[in-house]
């Protein structure tokens, strides 16, 4: 029997998901977590084999919750299911040693067959998906170009962003302008739009 710890913050499709995996006779669902620190909580005292993770948890990302759980629980394997299969997040969750991610909109049988792959020591990724991050290329900004585009991302003012980065106004429209140009953006608005859409920031 498979142990299964499924990680998804919305209801309903934390159930629908959970009902789906259980009408597997080899996989049992045995913990489900609403947020992320729930789910690494659960996982060092249930020990599951493979942890189900929804990429975007309330307040750690899935990518995160699965470095924490490999570093924790090193016997359990993880993968990604999300609405938000963007290239630069299978990248992410791939050099974090997850080892299946898919949208969520695959099939409950394909669902139960990465579960499947996983935990023998396979991997699966959706093939669209690959298809999108071999296509999009690797992320040209540096980590604190991606962050202060991060912190922009909201509207900030640039002295705000300043403050929260610890950099002067005048650094700060620098990495903006620099990110700007690498993605191809005529101003810090649309860069933002550009990196949010190939999952850069």
């Amino acid at each position: 029997m498979i142990k299964i710890l499924l990680a998804e913050d919305e209801h309903l499709i934390r159930g629908a998901l959970a009902a789906l995996l259980g009408l597997e006779e080899d996989l049992d669902v045995t913990a489900q977590a609403a947020t992320g620190a729930e789910a690494l909580s659960m996982a060092r005292a249930l020990r599951p084999d493979v942890a189900v993770l929804d990429l975007q948890l309330p307040d750690i990302d899935g990518v995160a919750v699965a470095t924490a759980i490999h570093a924790d629980v090193p016997g359990c394997h993880t993968m990604i299911v999300t609405s938000h299969g963007r290239p630069g997040h299978l990248k992410r969750a791939l050099a974090a040693g997850v080892r299946g991610f898919l949208p969520k909109t695959v099939s409950a049988q394909v669902l139960a067959d990465v579960v499947r792959t996983v935990h023998s020591g396979g991997r699966y990724v959706d093939p669209q998906l690959a298809a999108d991050a071999i296509s999009a290329g690797d992320s040209p900004l540096t980590p604190r170009e991606a962050d202060v585009l991060e912190l922009a991302a909201d509207g900030a003012p640039v002295e705000e962003i300043a403050r929260r980065a610890s950099l002067t106004p005048g650094t700060v429209r620098n990495y903006l302008s620099s990110a700007a140009g690498k993605v191809g953006a005529a101003n810090r608005h649309e860069a933002v739009r550009i990196a949010r859409r190939l999952g850069w920031i």
